[in-house]
């Protein structure tokens, strides 16, 4: 047979996606990777239907993402981003374009890949001033710990106190917050008041070393560790002279008695 003679790809036809007795689930996934070409004709359903299968090829996850009318389905973007087998160049520039909530599901689904998941954090933590308030207390309380560290920095005490009881905060993204340029006296008092995270060694290091702690709660944190330790993180806080000075003087009467 010459090559003139060799049978095209084989189209993926948005009837049998849809669910004839030859529907995407029964086809071959080593050979539909090699052969197959997107039906023209493909419907919204049936790509959504045929993007849940996790064998589907890079090659055919593209030709999906150029397909006309597709590319503006919001379910289909999504289903594009999440997918595992969906390659870079495509997945990245889609994330910009997603709403606010596609993007948090993107960041908290297991499959996608962390480069596109911290993508979507990204994206999401640059809308966040434009948002409204409910939409940011959703987020608090339901987002990444990426975002909800972000929240922490938010004017309404009301953001600060869900982010705080998020069950992906990290520690880390606290003291992040509690050593940033914007870091505000409330927020400050709301961690070192927080039943679970004051307790937290690094958090408690952290509440020591930021300037908008009150010297009586610096004192109360200082005299919960070891002394060293405690002038070490007092010299290099952001505090006056003056307050270090007061500090170290109540830590060394501390230890002299």
């Amino acid at each position: 047979m010459s090559l003139e003679d060799s049978p095209s790809p084989k189209p993926i036809d948005s009837r049998e996606v849809a669910g004839s007795s030859e529907s995407v689930a029964a086809l071959d996934p080593v050979e539909s990777s090699k052969a197959e070409t997107v039906d023209p004709n493909l419907t919204e359903d049936a790509a959504l239907a045929l993007m849940k299968r996790s064998d589907l090829s890079g090659e055919i996850l593209e030709q999906i993402s150029k397909h006309g009318s597709l590319t503006k389905s919001r379910k289909v973007k999504l289903a594009l981003v999440t997918h595992p087998m969906t390659p870079r160049h495509v997945s990245l520039p889609i994330v910009r374009h997603l709403y606010t909530f596609d993007l948090m599901k993107v960041a908290l689904t297991p499959v996608v890949p962390a480069d596109v998941k911290v993508a979507a954090d990204e994206s999401l933590i640059a809308r966040l001033e434009k948002l409204t308030l409910g939409e940011k207390l959703s987020l608090a309380k339901r987002a990444s710990g990426r975002v909800a560290g972000a929240l922490l920095n938010d004017p309404d005490s009301r953001v600060i106190d869900a982010a705080l009881e998020n069950l992906r905060l990290t520690e880390a993204s606290i003291v992040r917050a509690l050593t940033g340029r914007d870091v505000t006296t409330e927020l400050v008092q709301k961690i070192w008041e927080h039943p679970k995270w004051s307790l937290r060694h690094e958090v408690r290091n952290a509440v020591l070393q930021n300037g908008n702690t009150p010297l009586s709660k610096a004192l109360e944190f200082a005299r919960g560790m070891p002394v060293e330790q405690a002038r070490q993180i007092i010299e290099g806080s952001q505090r006056s002279e003056y307050e270090k000075h007061s500090l170290l003087e109540e830590l060394g009467r501390d230890s002299r008695d």
